[in-house]
């Protein structure tokens, strides 16, 4: 039997150690409270806005009645990455914006915190390997390649696992997880918690993680493997990419210390221990988005003194939470709108010191409007590049305009009859949850084309 993955561990002293956590964990009592206040709807909106179907009533009801196990096993059915997306799922507009206290004003059932609780409760005493002990299959013999070790990799190798089929994942960093480990704001998960979860993963057996190997079109060499060779040798393929480096502005100064892509700025702060913000005491973020909310909260909580977002249209014209942008707003974060970033202002070529913003129209800078404000930090949220060209090198898997990987919505399985995917590499960019219930989707239809 192959023995277990030995996971990277990370190392002390990085910031997002700092962090408190925005959403505690409730005590036994605590949730059985919160429970007992569900009216347990039948026909219940929240299910139907959650991504992956789960039962919300039904388990509500079994962590009521203390049967904290069987709640956990109910969400875990419909979502194998319940325990992180307990934490990361933006439940305000997702289930808990659809509950029916909403339209009477009164405070939403805290379904998240519930689910933490059922599955934090439950894995921490064995892992997902003591909950489905009884229900994990023989070994089949299949096996199955998975591109990517991020949440859509992890949660189709684990309901692989189950079935009796090997998964080997090629990941091309350091540490497994994607997003869950390396681009969640740390006061929702922290890495370590992430990497819990994908220990309990690999603990159900029949999965290989071979970090730092890169899939590549043609021949492979060293710290690589070609597309044709993971065609060859494996039963199928699951796409699991994750979205490519932030983009950039083109500003004039942009490039050089100081200025950061939001996402690798996420990831320092994560997994760094060499990242120091000492003399940090203005930043700014520029975008309107989730992931510039995100870190401009991180900053703010890292007690930058001065952090705001600078946006090129109006409030309204902002694609981030409502409620991510005002509980940011809670500890400080300003929001300039209608504001464009027009250069960056150096010491010489190293340090930034200011930054010169104009007022826009329409997105686009006014000329003659241009300020300048103070600076030593800049963080850009505009978008991610793609990191799928990689997927056409497997024959029949084509992309989309926007470079997004084609696949049939009901099976997600792509233009080669052999390759399936999910997750950001297809969705172009949403939630943990959706690349939880896309690997679900594939992995049923992968299951019937692996039984022949």
């Amino acid at each position: 039997m192959r023995s277990l993955p030995v996971l990277p561990q990370l190392p002390d002293g990085r910031l997002e150690q700092g962090f408190h956590e925005s959403k505690p964990a409730y005590n036994e009592a605590e949730a059985v409270t919160e429970a007992n206040r569900c009216l347990y709807c039948v026909d219940a909106p929240c299910v139907k806005s959650c991504p992956t179907g789960i039962d919300i009533p039904n388990f509500i009801r079994k962590i009521a009645t203390g049967n904290v196990k069987g709640a956990a096993r109910t969400i875990l059915a419909e979502n194998i990455l319940g325990y992180s997306c307990a934490r990361v799922c933006p439940v305000e507009v997702l289930c808990a914006g659809g509950c029916v206290y909403n339209a009477w004003g009164r405070q939403p059932i805290a379904i998240g915190r519930l689910q933490r609780f059922a599955t934090e409760t439950t894995l921490s005493d064995g892992g997902l390997r003591k909950l489905y002990a009884s229900k994990i299959k023989p070994r089949t013999g299949k096996r199955v390649a998975l591109v990517g070790a991020g949440p859509a990799s992890l949660a189709a190798a684990a309901l692989l696992a189950m079935e009796g089929h090997e998964s080997v994942i090629f990941e091309r960093k350091r540490y497994a997880g994607g997003l869950n480990t390396l681009g969640i704001a740390p006061y929702k998960l922290k890495a370590n918690d992430a990497m819990k979860e994908i220990a309990w993963i690999f603990e159900l057996g029949a999965i290989e993680l071979r970090e730092g190997v890169e899939v590549v079109s043609g021949e492979a060499g060293e710290g690589q493997v070609s597309s044709a060779a993971l065609l060859r040798e494996f039963d199928a393929v699951f796409l699991g990419l994750g979205l490519g480096p932030d983009s950039k502005l083109h500003a004039k100064n942009e490039d050089g210390p100081g200025v950061y892509g939001a996402v690798d700025l996420i990831e320092k702060i994560k997994s760094d221990p060499a990242l120091s913000l000492a003399g940090v005491t203005h930043a700014l973020v520029i975008g309107g988005g989730n992931t510039a909310i995100d870190i401009a909260h991180e900053l703010a909580l890292l007690n930058v003194g001065d952090v705001a977002m600078v946006y090129r249209r109006g409030r309204d014209g902002m694609s981030a939470y409502a409620h991510e942008i005002e509980y940011g707003m809670k500890h400080g974060v300003r929001v300039l709108t209608d504001r464009v970033l027009t250069e960056v202002v150096r010491d010489g070529a190293s340090k930034v010191t200011h930054a010169k913003l104009a007022r826009a129209e329409g997105g686009k800078a006014v000329a003659g409007t241009e300020e300048t404000v103070a600076c030593q930090l800049i963080a850009m949220a505009i978008g991610q590049s793609r990191a799928t060209d990689v997927a056409k090198a497997f024959d029949g898997v084509a992309l989309d305009a926007q470079g997004r990987v084609v696949v049939d919505p009901g099976t997600h399985r792509t233009g080669n009859a052999k390759v399936w995917a999910g997750g950001d590499c297809v969705n172009g960019g949403t939630e943990v949850v959706n690349a939880a219930q896309e690997a679900k989707l594939a992995v049923r239809d992968m299951l019937r084309a692996l039984a022949g």
